[in-house]
């Protein structure tokens, strides 16, 4: 029997074979457009919104990095970690968004070291895994550096 996926946390961003595509999923107050990741859905953030409507909008899956940094240490509990494998560094990115101008954090894809990433370069998202093992697969949200199609976009 294959694995369950299931996303890490719900809800912030699309499922596989959403006709969207793979998209970070925010939401915009109905009163004063006011941006949200992650999502918000109780109250708006703006201090002078009094609103609590909201529209879930799936954001742009392209951005610049904003700001990095190498992830050295493993996180503490309750982070999932294979006890069996030596945990491996990764890179954290501040990326802000196209079209939206919001930043958003998140992982490099494997391998992508910091001595690779510069601030500004254009990054895409895609799919992830947080953690896997013979049950489950914990998915999450990845930033691709876009080397090769920079002027493309």
């Amino acid at each position: 029997m294959a694995p369950t996926r299931t996303p890490a946390v719900a809800g912030l961003f699309t499922e596989d074979g959403d006709p969207r595509g793979f998209r970070l999923l925010g939401t915009r107050c109905a009163a004063c457009g006011a941006l949200f990741f992650p999502r918000e859905d109780d109250f708006c953030r703006d201090p002078g919104c009094t609103s609590t409507e909201f529209i879930e909008v799936a954001l742009s899956p392209r951005g610049r990095i904003w700001s990095y940094t190498d992830c050295r240490y493993p996180p503490p509990p309750p982070y999932p970690r294979d006890q069996d494998r030596e945990w491996e560094p990764y890179a954290l990115l501040a990326v802000e968004l196209k079209e939206e101008r919001i930043v958003v954090m998140g992982q490099a894809v494997p391998g992508v070291r910091t001595e690779e990433l510069e601030v500004g370069m254009p990054v895409e998202l895609v799919p992830g895994v947080l953690h896997e093992d013979a049950d489950r697969v914990l998915t999450t949200w990845h930033w691709q550096p876009e080397r090769a199609t920079e002027g493309t976009r």
